[in-house]
């Protein structure tokens, strides 16, 4: 029973649309090597138990296939580490970079963590 879920526990949803993106752009920044993650606070909700977190790859990132994987690398990152180190009522949005794809998973964690207490941090 020690594996049992907590009520407490921080829910991450998803952000789908184009307006909750271009919110979160205008809010603080840390570029790593492998992501880019922009953050900021929801507006008009009190801070609860809930995290807000988006995924893009532009193009230059390369082709449907390649954007797709980085994609997916920063998803299972993200729900490894946002419900750790991301603050409670703030939407996060992860961008791809060149090296997102093909970088070793130990790195990707490791940029993800850093800069994620780096916006945790303010």
């Amino acid at each position: 029973m020690t594996s049992e879920m907590h009520t407490s526990e921080i829910e991450v949803a998803r952000l789908r649309v184009r307006p909750q993106f271009l919110y979160v752009r205008h809010g603080k920044l840390e570029r790593r090597k492998a992501l880019v993650i922009q953050a900021r606070p929801r507006r008009g909700e009190a801070p609860g138990h809930h995290i807000g977190a988006g995924f893009t790859a532009t193009k230059k990132i390369g082709n449907a296939v390649i954007r797709n994987r980085a994609k997916r690398r920063l998803r299972e990152a993200a729900r490894v580490l946002l419900p750790q180190h991301g603050k409670a009522g703030w939407d996060y949005v992860f961008i791809a970079r060149m090296e997102t794809p093909e970088i070793g998973w130990a790195r990707l964690l490791d940029d993800m963590e850093s800069a994620l207490i780096s916006l945790a941090a303010d």
